[in-house]
């Protein structure tokens, strides 16, 4: 078990999926906890269910004023933080010939723009021996059609994070990324794939798979609480591929 007794973590995209079992995994393990979301109702129901204490901010990660006031908030309400957890994102999936200007910004604005400046603005807090986690996917890596702005997103996400890696190292922040392959997550429900569709991608994608299964949520939190406590201390510019088995090639 991971030990963040009185450790600060803050988990953007937190009130559902794997962001949510994350921020149960740290409470679980002594953290105090901030989530957000862009939903206020969605906010305020996962923050009451995930108890301890949990703050909910309401926090749109594409919008830097909303995350100006967030960091505002976190440093009026507890002065540091040890753990960030840039979670939040969005996947549409289409083929490029149907891939339209607006989808492509909305995108990058949260996946990738958005986690950028959210590490950014979050660095006065930051302390030194403290933990940032990227969500990224195996998506960086797999060229899977129809997901070329996802894609690219998740593959700028994982350069940003080796960069800071290195950047922050004097400070003593590490930086890592995990890549999850299909995990069962809302986000699947919202990538505007028609129901049909997305049963016979379900299927397909699980044959693929070494394990013949996705993933869990709470797969994904382990390895993200490990890379936030003292274990994980000599770790930092590390990509964590956490897919069943589906990146082998046999």
């Amino acid at each position: 078990m991971t030990d963040l007794t009185n450790k600060i973590a803050v988990v953007t995209g937190g009130n559902s999926g794997i962001g949510y079992a994350t921020a149960q995994q740290l409470i679980k393990d002594g953290a105090k906890v901030i989530i957000t979301g862009r939903n206020p109702k969605a906010v305020e129901e996962a923050a009451n269910e995930l108890g301890h204490g949990t703050l909910g901010i309401v926090s749109d990660q594409a919008s830097l004023t909303d995350t100006d006031a967030l960091v505002k908030k976190v440093t009026d309400t507890y002065g540091k933080v040890d753990v960030l957890f840039i979670n939040a994102g969005v996947a549409t999936f289409a083929p490029l010939e149907h891939l339209s200007e607006a989808t492509y910004d909305t995108i990058m604005n949260i996946n990738l723009k958005g986690a950028v400046f959210t590490l950014q603005r979050f660095l006065p807090l930051l302390q030194e021996g403290s933990s940032v986690i990227f969500l990224s996917s195996v998506n960086a890596y797999t060229g899977m059609a129809n997901t070329m702005a996802y894609a690219a997103s998740k593959a700028g996400l994982n350069s940003v994070m080796r960069t800071a890696a290195v950047e922050l190292a004097p400070k003593g922040i590490r930086v890592n990324a995990v890549c999850p392959g299909p995990v069962k997550t809302p986000i699947f429900d919202k990538t505007g794939m028609p129901q049909e569709a997305m049963y016979s991608f379900e299927e397909a994608v699980t044959q693929k798979i070494a394990l013949k299964r996705f993933g869990e949520s709470g797969e994904v939190a382990k390895l993200v609480s490990f890379l936030s406590g003292p274990a994980s201390s000599f770790i930092t510019g590390s990509e964590y591929t956490i897919d069943g088995g589906l990146m082998l090639k046999g």
